[in-house]
């Protein structure tokens, strides 16, 4: 396992809907912990990089409506 500690910044906040379906997110094999910080306008991502790539994440996050716009990632 090679937990990865990615911060995913968004352009427009989400709206309900795309906060539910990070619920979705949540449960994805391979995703740790996931948190919003509305005031940065990003959300934490800590998922094991052995099964998702920073892509992969982004892509979920896309699909559940977040407008992301840049990440940074550190490994951990």
């Amino acid at each position: 396992m090679t937990p990865v500690d990615g911060t995913f910044f968004y352009g427009s906040p989400p709206g309900e809907r795309a906060f539910r379906a990070l619920d979705n997110v949540r449960n994805v094999y391979g995703i740790r912990q996931l948190s919003v910080d509305a005031k940065a306008r990003a959300i934490q991502v800590e998922y094991d990089a052995s099964r998702l790539t920073r892509d992969d994440v982004g892509a979920l996050l896309r699909e559940a409506g977040i407008d992301v716009r840049g990440v940074h990632r550190i490994v951990l």
